[in-house]
């Protein structure tokens, strides 16, 4: 299955613009041959606090890129910010190739380092969803710091996207992260990530597809385009081959969470 990472230059706060650079990109993958093509998190406004400003209660960004999922018959995964009961919620929306919605996926970990979490409430559930023959589920940037979520996410997902806005100061934290994540959950990690100088804050970029091995198999540094990579193991033979799962004493780490608590 090949699939496209849309690694994007994104102008702050302005969704117009935003948006017409990624129909350009979706486009492209679909061009390519591509069956899904994934943005960063908040694609069209950057990593902004300004809520405000940002926050849709009418859900426009999900329904303009349905639109463009079903006319270019690709399934899209795009960022957005969007109202909960009192704060924003940092979103992470998944297309099918006809724009049905099939995830909807609110960040569980907003990022206290950078004030996120006073502007937006975390989300409380994981999502998952089907495409061509793999069992999906997608994270948000920050979360990638918490391996349980991954543990989680890969006991049905055979694939994982974590869309993020990653600073390049951090950039070395991203890759060894993407790659350990794959290793422990015997899944492909697809890491999109934006690039360039984004109010004030430099991105490297750095989107990557990582093999159930560790393998990084294809990666786009430094520069705004369209990485795409075919999918090809079958996860369900390399977990029988090698099972780690099997393993794992869920029963054990619970009690000894709510030991530490």
């Amino acid at each position: 299955m090949k699939i496209a990472l849309a690694q994007t230059n994104i102008i702050w706060e302005n969704k117009e613009a935003n948006e017409a650079c990624a129909m350009e990109y979706i486009a492209q993958a679909a061009n390519a041959g591509a069956k899904a093509v994934f943005f960063p998190e908040m694609s069209l406004t950057g990593f902004s606090m300004n809520t405000e400003k940002t926050a849709e209660r009418n859900g426009m960004t999900v329904s303009r890129f349905g639109e463009a999922a079903a006319k270019y018959k690709i399934a899209v995964g795009i960022g957005w910010t969007g109202w909960g009961e009192s704060l924003a919620e940092n979103h992470f929306s998944v297309l099918n190739e006809t724009g049905e919605i099939i995830s909807d996926y609110i960040k569980i970990h907003p990022f206290s380092y950078g004030n996120e979490d006073k502007f937006f409430t975390p989300g409380n559930k994981m999502t998952y969803f089907k495409l061509g023959n793999y069992h999906w589920s997608s994270l948000i940037c920050y979360d990638l710091r918490f391996p349980e979520l991954f543990q989680i996410a890969s006991q049905t997902a055979e694939v994982i996207v974590v869309s993020a806005n990653w600073p390049k100061k951090r950039e070395e934290h991203w890759r060894h992260l993407l790659c350990a994540r794959a290793i422990e959950s015997q899944c492909y990690i697809l890491g999109v990530n934006c690039v360039g100088i984004i109010n004030d804050t430099e991105y490297s970029g750095g989107s990557c597809v990582i093999s159930p091995h560790g393998k990084i198999m294809g990666v786009l540094d430094g520069k705004a385009g369209i990485l795409t990579v075919d999918l090809q193991d079958r996860i369900e033979e390399l977990r029988k081959d090698f099972p780690v799962k099997k393993d794992r004493r869920w029963d054990f780490y619970i009690s000894e969470y709510g030991r530490q608590k």
